[in-house]
């Protein structure tokens, strides 16, 4: 596998599985996007118990698609038949794509850039066009991620409903899963899980899988700063009362439809696999300097925000209004403050490290490496979309402030991949891993269930 399969090319793949399988698998759909697009279901099995996987909940984390099709591959055929791949013990229902219209504006941006990602390697036998080296500006520069708002599994935070988002809330209520796996990817980074409840069994098959496919374990995260750790890159959401160690802006997470099946006993488990992986991120070193390095990524983040803010500024007259088009309103959102936010949201280890004895060092270097690819990382997403709007526009002003803009954004990407030593993580190697983990997930929640 050279590329990530599109929406449609993963439907495609639903059907045809459908096609060959029709006694155990079926393809229904189960909401519709704000667009008008399908939001569609595959169901493998016919088991009592129903594990709920989603995919595409982010369009910027384009692995989910090929996992999804992975697992359902593996159930259908019954491999390896355990409790969790067994279809008369489960019944797999696969969301295949939750944010259909948000894939659509990550594939636009993608079509025609391809020669712009990098060397391509050779053809294949069948004179196929082959597959372009990707890098961090063929990434930033072409994929698209929401406002939290319009995002189907966080809106419900910020109080905003989407059709997709009471889509995978009547799936939840109507199937009431043991278990939920969200099939996410980092850009950049190592492997983690998120849990809104302890899985007991998860660590050792997951730490196995990530050391076989030679993907680093993410010691310390932005998403999960302050959450329990019970095992190595295994993070379980704090009871309800420490909000306190909720990252900022997630203080309602359990209105989210990460929460939705403690309902009725279930356990969400949000599966991160890295698209390029970066070492550092597994080294528990003590960090000699956290204090000045915190000061140093704040600035960071902020001069990134401020730079593209600057372009932004200069480029608004002549761009389209942010009502209508989603681009721009992602930029404007995160010129809002969210710069800010995300520095903001580190204080309590500045705090933690003021109050350490001299002689402790509270911080790994794993900890300030998560720290850092997340202030890195803000400004390049917006940059990117402000690049994708200039390119787009006649006015005349538009070729000079995108010339100026990718400069930046060049340097950037390339100071990014230098100073992490980032290596991409071969697609089926993401693949392998996310499937090995969410069928992990499945074997330690069904062993609670019965």
């Amino acid at each position: 596998m050279e590329r990530y399969p599109t929406v449609a090319e993963v439907t495609d793949a639903a059907r045809r599985l459908v096609a060959r399988f029709p006694a155990t698998a079926v393809l229904r759909p189960v909401g519709t996007s704000r667009a008008g697009r399908p939001v569609l279901m595959l169901s493998v099995g016919h088991g009592p118990h129903h594990v709920l996987v989603v995919a595409g909940p982010h369009p910027d984390e384009p692995v989910g698609g090929a996992s999804a099709l992975a697992l359902a591959e593996r159930v259908a055929r019954g491999e390896s038949l355990s409790a969790a791949t067994d279809p008369a013990l489960v019944t797999w229902d696969i969301i295949l794509c939750l944010d259909p219209d948000g894939a659509a504006l990550s594939e636009a941006g993608q079509e025609g850039e391809a020669g712009e990602a990098g060397e391509a390697g050779e053809a294949d036998s069948e004179g196929a066009p082959p597959a372009p080296t990707p890098t961090l500006k063929s990434y930033y520069g072409t994929t698209y991620r929401p406002i939290a708002a319009e995002q189907p599994e966080w809106a419900p935070i910020v109080g905003h409903h989407l059709p997709e988002s009471q889509a995978l809330f009547d799936v939840i209520d109507d199937l009431r899963p043991v278990l939920q796996c969200s099939l996410h990817s980092t850009d950049v980074g190592g492997t983690w899980v998120q849990l809104t409840g302890d899985l007991p069994g998860l660590a050792a098959p997951f730490e196995k899988s990530a050391a076989d496919l030679g993907i680093p374990l993410q010691h310390g995260t932005y998403d999960a700063l302050y959450w329990e750790n019970p095992s190595p890159a295994v993070y379980v959401l704090p009871p309800p009362d420490s909000t306190g160690r909720l990252a900022a802006g997630s203080e309602n997470i359990g209105r989210s439809t990460w929460c939705a099946p403690q309902r009725y006993g279930g356990v969400t488990a949000i599966v991160e696999v890295p698209l390029w992986a970066a070492d550092p991120t597994e080294d528990l070193s003590p960090y000699p300097r956290p204090h000045q390095a915190l000061r140093d990524l704040t600035e960071l983040v902020l001069t990134g925000g401020r730079q593209v803010t600057a372009v932004l500024d200069r480029a608004r007259p002549f761009l389209p209004p942010a009502e209508e088009n989603p681009l721009r309103r992602v930029v404007e959102w995160m010129s809002d403050g969210l710069y800010a936010l995300v520095a903001e949201s580190w204080a309590p280890l500045a705090r933690q490290i003021a109050s350490a004895p001299p002689t402790e060092h509270p911080l790994t270097t794993a900890h300030i490496t998560a720290l850092n690819i997340v202030a890195r990382r803000q400004p390049l997403r917006a940059a990117g979309l402000l690049l994708r709007l200039l390119k787009a526009s006649d006015a005349p002003a538009a070729g000079p402030l995108h010339t100026e803009l990718d400069d930046l954004f060049t340097t950037w990407c390339t100071d990014f991949e230098r100073s992490l030593g980032l290596r991409p993580v071969p697609i089926p190697h993401q693949v392998e891993h996310q499937t090995r983990t969410v069928l992990a997930c499945a074997e330690s929640a069904l062993k609670a269930a019965r």
